[in-house]
């Protein structure tokens, strides 16, 4: 397969980029299945963790996937360093560039803040997207298309795409990066996307997403009968102002309860990408059905972030034989 330079949307790849990453990420699956967990393919790489945003299971998921193939793993966090101090993102670049990071992965507050690093010149080594601002996270997106391919494929999922599986992405659209990550890759892939939310948490014009919108969350359950629902967290701390009456009213209306849950089909799968706000977008109930593929999506991860950081950074190195 060929090489990815930077991963830092999710229209960065094709189709068939697409699938030979998630079939790339059923070959790293069958590694996590074992007992040493372990690839030399990534000797003698260094990968950075560069967060200058809270994280806890993005960054712990590509700091485990580097280190499972035996990459150098730096971890920078924001906090405490030069950066609280001042520091601009360019000096840290070139600061990274100066110890030899061979890849940097980024998470930021600023939308476009990937980007920037990749096509500054400050820094040689390959850029992944953790997560910008309210922009993208397409290492999310694709987790997200691992667990759905496998759960209705299972272990026929190689070289299958999601042609025709209807996807519903619930809740705060407006600020969520994973849901307009989810959006390119699912269209991609050939899913029927469709999105579920108060008019106060959608963009203003959503002509150019090729989504049906939806107002009512029971309506399009019944109407639907989706494949995958996708709940998304309500992100409290990027709104500025009333996007909803009261957390109470929200979890009643949008909120995935026991009594929407009667209303999924028993092999449909329920998605969070999580931190999950329990008793706001989703029950307990809900969270820890069957249906549920939470703790998947965060096994997944380790898995797809072994895909794409060996597809940036091995060069010529080969998968065959692991």
């Amino acid at each position: 397969m060929s090489n990815l330079r930077h991963l830092l949307s999710a229209a960065d790849l094709s189709r068939d980029a697409a699938i030979n990453l998630l079939d790339l990420s059923e070959t790293m699956a069958s590694v996590n299945d074992r007992e040493i967990k372990k690839l030399p393919t990534l000797r003698g790489k260094t990968v950075v963790n560069l967060f200058f945003e809270d994280s806890t299971r993005t960054r712990i998921s590509f700091e485990l996937a580097a280190k499972r193939l035996s990459a150098d793993v730096i971890n920078f966090s924001a906090k405490g360093s030069s950066v609280s101090k001042g520091e601009s993102l360019k000096d840290t670049a070139q600061t990274l560039e100066a110890m030899g990071a061979d890849g940097v992965v980024i998470r930021h507050a600023a939308s476009g803040a990937a980007y920037t690093l990749a096509h500054s010149g400050w820094i040689n080594g390959a850029i992944v997207n953790a997560g910008d601002g309210t922009h993208e996270h397409p290492t999310q997106a694709l987790l997200d298309a691992f667990t759905i391919r496998r759960r209705l494929h299972g272990s026929a999922s190689t070289g299958k795409a999601l042609d025709g599986v209807k996807v519903a992405i619930v809740g705060d659209v407006l600020h969520s990066r994973v849901a307009r990550s989810n959006l390119l890759l699912l269209n991609t892939l050939g899913a029927e996307v469709h999105l579920v939310a108060p008019p106060t948490l959608l963009p203003a014009d959503s002509s150019g997403w090729n989504a049906h919108i939806h107002y009512d969350l029971d309506a399009m359950l019944h109407r639907v009968k989706p494949d995958a629902v996708m709940m998304l967290r309500v992100q409290l701390e990027r709104m500025s102002a009333a996007f909803f009456a009261s957390e109470r009213e929200y979890a009643r209306v949008w909120g995935f309860n026991a009594d929407r849950l009667a209303l999924l089909g028993s092999k449909s799968l329920l998605m969070h990408p999580g931190p999950m706000n329990r008793g706001l977008e989703i029950s307990s109930a809900a969270a820890d059905s069957p249906n549920s593929t939470v703790l998947e999506q965060v096994a997944n991860g380790v898995s797809v972030r072994m895909a794409v950081l060996f597809n940036l950074l091995s060069g010529e190195r080969s998968i065959e034989n692991v």
